[in-house]
């Protein structure tokens, strides 16, 4: 069941009709208690929904919707471990990753006691890595850790390493290998010593065409320089294929499993989140994981109306379905959350992008949003002239931590100011007297929407709860639009031509449309 065949579907077409001569600035006036509706906080952080063209009777209208989908049964079917992945048959438990303290159970299975023996042992590597005591093996120390891996396997790890800069390592660098482009491997092995360079392979099928050319290209770079025999010394993995990656040559107790109850996009929480144990320690990686939790208990217990995962997806579905704004620019005021939008591009659209419903049948509603954004106050000075002032409205969410890293208040208050009057410029917008020079030029319609979310400080505690909120954010979008976030069949046709072409760059050609037939041929004769 989707949104579009319940009961309040129908009330909320009716009630939009009431608000759409309205002005979102206004609504601050006609709703005394708007605040409190619409203001929602769980620990150090508050999310602000108000500056949303939304009112009371809306959000009580959208969360009986939630009630209808039955939302709290997809919650709770999700930890309970049903197979809620129905294109795949398989549970969806990277929840049970962060929460050490409960057991989950997948076809009878409690597959908690797996993941904890795996987290100690994740831990010890770490540790012995970060005290100098697990060694490459010549003896020597590691002073750089080199990640190879491509979509959730690079993204999470990078992302979180950037956010929480300042509770790494000095003593240790790291890199990271994503892109095929041979440039990418080149420039990071040029700047290495393979005596103090531990390489982790994050490939959980061991199959993963991106990742095992690099991984090949490392390895044979240290085999150069090293020999066979050290490979087993200088190379780990995330990975449940044990036998090939001991025919790679990894040591058993060196390769990391995890179960298919995992998914790339929601992976950093357990063996995927390898390097940035060893980058911040058991301690802080803990902590992330703790704050994670939080938000998951927050989720499955918490009433629609104050719940912040549940409102966020709500907001999410009004400003699509009822006032056409189906984009989204995530904007964090952080320089330590750069990489959070690149991040969030694949866990949405990789999750949302799907044009059947989880029923197999077409759907003739809007899905994903187009996520894109930047840190500020770089994007002031790049797309945010189209947020203000472009023919389409794109939905915002401004994102920061209140209190800087560096303790640094003046930049920061400047920071935060900048972030403010960008939320409030795009709702309330502005009209010159039309005797003003350029005055058409000049007008910023406004009204349109944005939530602001803040936390008191970036730490790892809280960079856990944030990527939480936008996971569950996710899920509860797909309950409501009756699809399956957890499949990814869209990735896959592109990759099972090309493994094709590129036998035939190499040999001869086979038949396809004249466009690609040219360009094969090109290729050839350039490589020639």
């Amino acid at each position: 069941m989707n949104y579009t065949k319940t009961d309040a579907f129908l009330k909320l077409k009716k009630h939009h009709e009431l608000l759409t001569d309205q002005r979102t600035a206004d609504l601050f006036a006609a709703e005394a208690d708007r605040m409190d509706k619409l203001v929602l906080t769980l620990d150090d952080f508050i999310i602000d929904f108000s500056k949303n063209k939304i009112d009371k009777r809306a959000l009580e209208l959208l969360c009986r919707m939630a009630e209808e989908v039955d939302i709290k049964k997809g919650v709770q079917d999700m930890l309970n471990g049903r197979k809620i992945n129905s294109t795949e048959k398989r549970a969806v438990l990277h929840t049970a990753l962060r929460n050490l303290d409960k057991d989950f159970h997948v076809d009878g299975v409690n597959i908690s006691l797996g993941i904890r023996d795996t987290l100690n042992a994740m831990c010890k590597l770490a540790e012995g890595v970060r005290n100098g005591m697990t060694t490459g093996y010549t003896g020597k120390r590691i002073m750089d850790v080199v990640n190879i891996g491509i979509g959730g396997s690079y993204l999470g790890p990078k992302m979180a390493i950037r956010a929480l800069d300042k509770f790494k390592t000095p003593l240790i660098n790291f890199h990271f290998i994503a892109n095929v482009d041979p440039v990418s491997a080149e420039r990071v092995l040029k700047r290495l010593d393979a005596e103090t360079t531990l390489f982790i392979v994050n490939s959980k099928s061991w199959t993963t065409d991106e990742t095992l050319t690099n991984a090949a290209v490392c390895r044979e770079w240290l085999v150069e320089r090293l020999g066979v025999e050290a490979v087993g010394a200088h190379f780990v993995a995330a990975s449940s294929n044990v036998p090939a990656a001991n025919d790679f040559g990894l040591l058993s107790a060196n390769v990391f499993g995890f179960g298919d109850y995992v998914g790339g996009r929601y992976s950093m929480w357990g063996p995927v989140g390898l390097p940035l144990l060893i980058a911040i320690g058991e301690k802080n990686f803990l902590e992330l994981l703790a704050g994670a939790a939080v938000v998951d208990r927050h989720f499955a217990d918490t009433p629609f109306e104050k719940n912040l995962p549940v409102v966020m997806a709500l907001v999410d579905l009004w400003n699509i379905e009822f006032l056409n704004i189906g984009d989204l620019a995530v904007l964090p005021y952080s320089t330590e959350l750069a990489l959070l939008p690149a991040y969030l591009q694949q866990l949405v659209m990789e999750s949302l992008g799907k044009s059947v419903g989880a029923d197999g049948e077409p759907i003739d509603f809007a899905t994903s949003p187009l996520l894109f954004g930047q840190e500020g106050t770089c994007g002031q000075h790049s797309f945010y002239q189209m947020l203000h002032q472009g023919s389409k409205k794109i939905a915002c969410d401004f994102i920061a931590p209140v209190i800087s890293s560096t303790g640094d208040t003046r930049s920061q208050r400047k920071l935060l100011a900048n972030m403010v009057a960008q939320a409030e410029a795009l709702m309330i917008g502005q009209k010159p007297a039309e005797t003003e020079p350029n005055a058409a030029f000049r007008t910023f319609v406004g009204d349109r929407p944005s939530n602001t979310i803040l936390m008191r400080k970036l730490t790892p505690k809280t960079l856990g709860m944030l990527i939480a909120l936008y996971e569950h954010r996710t899920y509860a979008t797909a309950l409501l639009m009756g699809i399956n976030a957890f499949d990814q069949f869209g990735v896959e046709l592109g990759k099972k031509l090309a493994m094709g072409i590129e036998k035939e760059l190499a040999g001869t050609v086979g038949a396809h449309d004249p466009s690609t037939t040219l360009l094969i041929n090109t290729i050839k004769e350039f490589i020639q």
